[in-house]
């Protein structure tokens, strides 16, 4: 494994850091990069979040909007960036609501990919079992996405308070027990 993986999954949770420690990711290979961004500015308050996310990347960067075809986006940008970021698979999972999200299709295409790929979600399982059965059914998609984005991952890393921690490549269980 290089010091700079092809794969990399950024996670923790809301507010955490995880948008500018993956910038920061992407950043260590040469520009231009992707911005690939599964949301879309349906209230004031989400419109002023993707501002000050643009802002905060400022030149260098281009944008491509996509809540649900990442498959199509990656393909289409492999080759022509340097590195590619994809924020947020937790809001791309959530744009799949009612319909199985192509995870599977998601992880074999970030194994054909040349460029390098940073990809943003939330660690949302952590808290209290859901009342709502819809909710807890999301949760544990989310949950088994997460799971496997990791494992196709070359590295993991959590955000915590701002800071960032590195899980994968880590220490081996057996090292650890």
């Amino acid at each position: 494994m290089t010091d700079r993986a092809r794969i990399i999954l950024v996670t923790g949770g809301a507010r955490s850091g995880k948008s500018a420690l993956a910038e920061r990711l992407v950043m260590r290979h040469p520009g231009p990069w992707l911005y690939v961004a599964t949301a879309w500015a349906g209230d004031g308050e989400m419109a002023a979040r993707i501002a000050a996310h643009q802002a905060r990347r400022g030149d260098g960067w281009h944008t491509v909007e996509e809540p649900r075809d990442l498959d199509s986006a990656l393909a289409q940008a492999d080759g022509r960036f340097g590195a590619v970021l994809v924020d947020c698979l937790t809001l791309w999972l959530s744009n799949w609501y009612g319909a199985d999200a192509p995870v599977n299709r998601l992880c074999a295409r970030l194994h054909q990919m040349t460029a390098p790929v940073v990809l943003v979600t939330n660690e949302i399982g952590g808290g209290i079992v859901p009342a709502d059965a819809a909710v807890r059914a999301f949760r544990d998609a989310h949950g088994a996405m997460n799971a496997a984005v990791a494992d196709a991952a070359d590295q993991v890393w959590l955000a915590v308070c701002g800071q960032p921690l590195r899980i994968k490549p880590g220490r081996d269980v057996d090292e650890i027990l």
